[in-house]
Formats: C-alpha cells, sequence, structure tokens
C-alpha cells in the first residue's frame, strides 16, 4: 500500500466522521424521536434543544472532530487500514474507548450506568445510532483507502460540503434563540 500524507489522512477522516455523522444522526432523529427525548424526556437536563444553534451547527463542527481523531489515529493508520480486518479493530477501539468506557459517565457508558440516575432504557436508547454511526466511519474510512477512486474523493467532498453549508444555512437562516 502506498503511504498516506497526514493531510490525505485528515481530509478522509474528516469527511467520514461528517458524512456518517449527518447520516447516522438523521436516520436516529427520525426513528427515535429525538426531539422529544431531548426535550421533554430523561435526557432534557443534559441535551440542547433541537432548535439550539449548537445542534444546527453539530454537523459542521464534525471536521473538527476529525482532525481529533485523524490526530490520534495518524500513528497507528497501519494497523486499521493495511491488516485484513482493520476496519474491525477500528471499530473496536471506537467501542471500547469512545462508548463502553469513556472518561465520564455518558448515556450508554458503563460510568454512564453507576454514576446517572438514568434508566436502563435511556442509556441503550442511544447506542443504535453510535454503534451504526461508528461502524460505518471505520468500514467507509478503511474501503477509501483500499480502493483509492478519485470518485470517492468527489462523492465524499461533495457530501461533506453539501452537509456544511445545509448545517451551516440551518444555524445561521433559521436565528434559533442564541447559543442555548
Amino acid at each position: 500500500m502506498t503511504e498516506t500524507s497526514f493531510r490525505a489522512f485528515f481530509f478522509k477522516v474528516a469527511a467520514c466522521q461528517t458524512v456518517t455523522y449527518f447520516f447516522a444522526g438523521t436516520a436516529a432523529y427520525v426513528l427515535f424521536d429525538y426531539k422529544t427525548l431531548f426535550e421533554s424526556g430523561p435526557l432534557s437536563a443534559l441535551m440542547r434543544p433541537m432548535n439550539s444553534l449548537w445542534v444546527a451547527l453539530g454537523p459542521a463542527l464534525q471536521p473538527l472532530r476529525g482532525l481529533v481523531f485523524a490526530l490520534a489515529l495518524f500513528p497507528f493508520r497501519r494497523v486499521f487500514l493495511e491488516e485484513k480486518r482493520g476496519w474491525l479493530w477500528l471499530w473496536g477501539l471506537f467501542v471500547g474507548l469512545a462508548i463502553l468506557s469513556p472518561v465520564g459517565p455518558s448515556p450508554g457508558s458503563i460510568e454512564g450506568l453507576i454514576y446517572t440516575k438514568l434508566s436502563l432504557t435511556s442509556h441503550l436508547r442511544g447506542l443504535p445510532e453510535v454503534m451504526s454511526q461508528t461502524l460505518a466511519f471505520a468500514a467507509l474510512l478503511v474501503a477509501w483507502h483500499r480502493k483509492p477512486h478519485r470518485r470517492w474523493s468527489v462523492i465524499m467532498g461533495i457530501l461533506t460540503g453539501l452537509i456544511l453549508a445545509m448545517s451551516i444555512a440551518g444555524a445561521f437562516l433559521e436565528r434559533p434563540d442564541a447559543f442555548r
């Protein structure tokens, strides 16, 4: 395999994060009624309302997460980009370190189960979204690296650009109440 520069790696990671985050989040929003869950359900004390400027900007801010991921993963890229089941190793890192055992007591995590007052149902409700998003991210990133056709870059670049534009437009055209 060819050596991957940090710049190319960052572009792929940021695009994969933005695209999979947007589609998984949109599907979860519709399927699991996140508006009700976040605004009047058990997570309402933690989550911003759906009309918050921050929520609207969420997809546009994903390239920043992509940068953090790229910085953290770049030294280990050969493990998941070149090994036979590399996508599974990468997804396992996300499941183990970011979903089930993050530093803080987030919903769905072991620490969250121990230290929060949320019901088991509340903890389990968001797992399909984060599990599917991280799986899609890992599979897409590895597939793109292993079959580096120009059309990957074009399609992912266009999708990322559209998502960023929609997020920014939604944030500033709607003009929700400040940064709640």
